[in-house]
């Protein structure tokens, strides 16, 4: 980097480009070539965290198109489209999903065409395999695998480093195994196993700087300490459905009423539009900031209309306002359909 802008130091020029939104870095790129290399340069990241431009924007995959994520802006209310993850298998579901140190983490999964004769996932139900997307080179790398190939588990972003515990490794067996990865040093060690494994799915999210890891169908919640040294079994009678974290209060959506859970009182928020009530499914639910934002999902049948019908929409509730509103945001511009993954990305 040289002589970015006349007549200014490169340090001084290096904060002026940090102002710039993330959006539209591929045009600055195009001014010439030492903007291209510090619009990809780790500098220009660390400059934007020392001026306070750094972003919160959202993560999301949907069912179709395959295997494409895209970014959205809430500052802008735009969407940002990634190149395609370059994973050999196809329709990717059933991972996880984090993000740490800047980057965007992909964890596991598996196919999601189900082979008719076995129930497994075009022979794929499982993977071990780890992508990171790096926001600064725009591209996917592949990372150190997992130890253990597994499917619909918990995972988790701690203190920067990745959790992941419980799913399944084929369609008929659950695992309890778990372990933890360091991003900087691409390592994946073990840490104890859960307590219990369940036969369904698992989650997981991070509640005053522990993971919690819940199974769906049951009240029960496992509960890493801060140290990772060990799992505690809890009854915390949470209601089951989508939720999410805002200001580290849990929020759930129950029979379309927005819940505010803490570990004994329930408080209802507001209810939700009559999509949630009574057909919108497969939609992913998270917080940022002071709002909730539901995203994406599909229609299903209903009566003779056995047509399901793809989103691409956002509804956003503002929780942290005296009296919780509705709204509704820009919709996924190439994503529609049943989202497979979502999460944040702070760059």
């Amino acid at each position: 980097m040289s002589g970015l802008i006349e007549g200014l130091p490169d340090a001084v020029a290096l904060r002026c480009l940090a102002r710039v939104p993330f959006y539209l870095h591929p045009q600055l790129e195009l001014v010439s070539h030492s903007w291209r290399a510090a619009i990809r340069s780790r500098e220009l990241f660390k400059a934007r965290q020392e001026v306070g431009s750094s972003e919160e924007l959202l993560c999301v995959c949907a069912f179709d198109p395959e295997n494409l994520w895209q970014l959205y802006d809430p500052l802008r209310d735009r969407w940002i489209t990634l190149p395609i993850l370059p994973s050999k298998i196809r329709h990717l579901a059933h991972f996880g999903v984090v993000s740490t140190a800047g980057k965007l983490f992909v964890l596991g999964g598996g196919s999601d065409a189900v082979d008719p004769l076995t129930g497994d996932q075009d022979g794929s139900f499982a993977t071990n395999e780890v992508w990171s997307y790096d926001p600064v080179i725009r591209q996917w790398s592949p990372r150190a695998s997992m130890l253990v190939p597994r499917a619909m588990f918990a995972c988790c972003a701690l203190n920067g480093k990745i959790v992941v515990a419980g799913g399944f490794t084929t369609c008929r067996k659950s695992i309890s195994q778990a372990e933890l990865y360091d991003p900087e040093k691409d390592v994946w060690v073990p840490i104890p196993d859960l307590h219990r494994s369940h036969n369904s799915a698992c989650a997981g999210i991070v509640i005053g700087e522990k993971v919690h890891v819940l199974h769906k169908g049951l009240s029960t919640v496992q509960v890493l300490d801060h140290k990772g040294r060990g799992w505690t079994v809890e009854d915390y009678g949470w209601l089951q459905g989508p939720m999410a974290v805002v200001q580290g209060a849990i929020f759930v959506m129950s029979h379309g009423i927005i819940i505010k859970q803490d570990r004994e009182v329930r408080k209802v928020v507001v209810s939700a539009s009559s999509d949630f009530r009574k057909r919108r499914i497969g939609f992913a639910m998270i917080g940022l900031g002071d709002d909730i934002y539901v995203i994406g999902g599909v229609i299903s049948p209903e009566g003779w209309n056995w047509d399901i019908k793809p989103m691409s929409d956002v509804d956003v509730l503002t929780v942290g306002a005296e009296r919780p509103t509705w709204r509704q945001a820009s919709p996924m511009t190439r994503c529609r359909g049943t989202i497979l993954g979502c999460t944040h990305l702070r760059i």
